[in-house]
């Protein structure tokens, strides 16, 4: 059960983090008409706590490709521990 609730977790995470990387690329490039959006990586912000609060130290032009993969360490984390939780249920160590 814990298994599948951690899949799940991850699977919309990652999910999220498509649909926000999606806007932001069509807000900043102003695709599909759009008119060009200061605000459109404000999505990935929350997705990547507590990584994003550490980039203001960073150089402006570092800024935004940090903020894109700020997200990817959280998904990385919880598939770390997706992983370990699913090999102590298989071991029986609950």
């Amino acid at each position: 059960m814990a298994v599948t609730i951690c899949r799940m977790v991850v699977i919309g995470i990652t999910a999220l983090y498509l649909f926000a990387l999606a806007y932001f690329v069509i807000g900043t490039y102003g695709l599909f008409g759009q008119a060009p959006n200061p605000l459109a990586g404000v999505f990935l912000l929350p997705l990547g706590l507590p990584w994003s609060l550490l980039l203001t130290g960073l150089p402006e032009t570092v800024r935004p490709w940090a903020l894109v993969a700020a997200p990817l360490l959280n998904i990385a984390f919880f598939t770390v521990m997706c992983r370990r939780t699913a090999a102590r249920v298989r071991a029986g160590k609950n």
